[in-house]
């Protein structure tokens, strides 16, 4: 490899790995999260398990990946307990036989691959495991008395659950990306129906083994903030929580695949938006990964659903304490006075059409209690604080929305769909305090709407007990 290949500048263009997410996502639907695990871990030089049952197009996105590396050959097998190394690593030679050396031919086999799918993975017996483990970690092949490099790039695995056998445990760990692929739900069933198949076909041009190691080279030189290393150690705890265990080898390769992710973004360091993809990590199977990918969600990321206990418990205190603060009756002096007023307006507009209703209207609010202006102003200043309290915390949710946005619309590998939720649930929160500002201005309103009295006592009222 020249010098010039490992330079920033041979880093492939964002909207060309763009254009391989749009090709490799063609017709499929409800694979955004597939789609970019698998170019991310192939740009990674990691393995990808796709946990899923049957007709799940996991052998349809290993085809599409294959096309998106150039110089690379394609394999793909489906195993069974009865499927034999030959079928994999290619027949014996027989010329090499007679030479008394036990070599195969590997040309056109695994061995030679750049992209490969092995459908049905758990299911091969131990003798092709065993040479698999090799070929994966250390990308060599044992082939006779030698030891020889393998081109892979990265080999796509498919399976419809995760194994339970101990003995295949090595194995599994060996793919670090277990990424669940489900069944499309019933929000895209008539798309399924009614939709194309892509043919993904004409695509972007091939990334080059170049390329490929100019991303390798500027992976390394991203660091980790100080805020990426706190929420791994915080994953970490979640997943010892969960009996979750995750080798040394894969926290490193965790980190490896972070480094991938923020060099192909232009970024020079891991932030803690990057572990969206760590549940896909360190989960073991689609549970996991799912209980993983909500605890980095509510907890990591810190977008759960936001209770705002104190502004419900105010809103509805203001609006209690404003009802019977209205309903309270007048003084009985107030009343009598009021009464012979409304008495002697009644008898000047009796042939005024609509008396009746003036009469009633001022009845009621001769019947209505009167409050000192000071009784006012302190339930309007208190019901202002709290709307004040409620602004500060709108913005910071407000501010908390902006900037989430404007990361996930820098990100090329978080799937557009997972930031949309993330910004619903925040326009949710958005959504209830604008409704709770409401309610709270309705009663400061209320409040100042109150009846008065110069009168009466300058007593302010005791605030209203609404907790912390």
């Amino acid at each position: 490899m020249s010098p010039d290949a490992a330079t920033p500048a041979a880093l492939p263009a964002r909207d060309r790995l763009r254009a391989h997410l749009a090709a490799l996502e063609d017709g499929l639907l409800e694979r955004q999260t597939a789609v970019r695990l698998l170019l991310l871990g192939a740009l990674a030089g990691e393995h990808v398990l796709l946990i899923g049952p049957p007709g799940t197009a996991k052998s349809e996105l290993a085809r599409r990946l294959h096309r998106a590396f150039a110089g690379t050959a394609y394999f793909e097998r489906l195993l069974t307990r009865f499927s034999t190394p030959e079928e994999l690593f290619g027949p014996l030679s027989l010329v090499a036989l007679e030479d008394d050396r036990y070599e195969r031919l590997v040309d056109g086999y695994l061995p030679t691959a750049g992209i490969a799918f092995l459908d049905e993975v758990f299911k091969a017996n131990s003798a092709i495991l065993n040479a698999l483990l090799t070929l994966l970690n250390e990308r060599e092949f044992d082939n006779g008395s030698g030891r020889r490099p393998t081109p892979l790039v990265s080999l796509v695995g498919a399976t419809n659950e995760a194994p339970a056998d101990e003995s295949l445990l090595a194995f599994h760990d060996r793919f670090l990306l277990r990424v669940p692929v489900a069944p499309v739900g019933d929000a895209s069933f008539a798309a399924l129906l009614t939709g194309r198949d892509g043919s993904a076909a004409d695509g972007p041009a091939p990334l080059t083994p170049a390329e490929r190691a100019a991303v390798r080279a500027a992976a390394d030189a991203v660091t980790l903030s100080a805020d990426a290393l706190a929420a791994l150690a915080e994953l970490r705890a979640a997943a010892a929580e969960r009996a979750l265990a995750v080798s040394d080898r894969r926290w490193r390769r965790i980190v490896g695949l972070l480094r991938t992710a923020a060099a192909t973004e232009g970024r020079r360091e891991v932030e803690r938006l990057d572990l969206w993809l760590a549940p896909y990590v360190a989960g073991h199977d689609a549970d996991s990964v799912a209980a993983l990918r909500d605890w980095v969600d509510r907890s990591l990321l810190d977008l759960a659903d936001d209770p705002l206990p104190w502004f419900d418990r105010a809103a509805e205190s203001f609006e209690q304490q404003l009802e019977v603060e209205r309903r309270a009756p007048a003084d009985e002096a107030d009343a009598s006075a009021g009464k012979l007023a409304l008495a002697r307006a009644a008898g000047a507009r009796e042939a005024e059409a609509g008396s009746m209703r003036i009469v009633s209207a001022r009845l009621e609010r001769s019947q209505q209690r009167r409050w000192s202006p000071v009784h006012v102003a302190a339930r309007v200043a208190e019901a202002g604080q709290a709307l004040d309290r409620l602004g500060a915390v709108r913005a910071e949710r407000a501010a908390r929305r902006d900037a989430l946005a404007a990361q996930a619309a820098a990100r090329l590998w978080l799937p557009p769909a997972r930031a949309a939720r993330w910004l619903a649930q925040l326009d949710a929160t958005l959504a209830r305090l604008d409704a709770m500002r409401a309610r709270l201005a309705a009663c400061r309103d209320g409040f100042a709407a109150l009846p008065q009295d110069d009168a009466l006592p300058a007593e302010a009222p005791a605030p209203l007990a609404v907790g912390a």
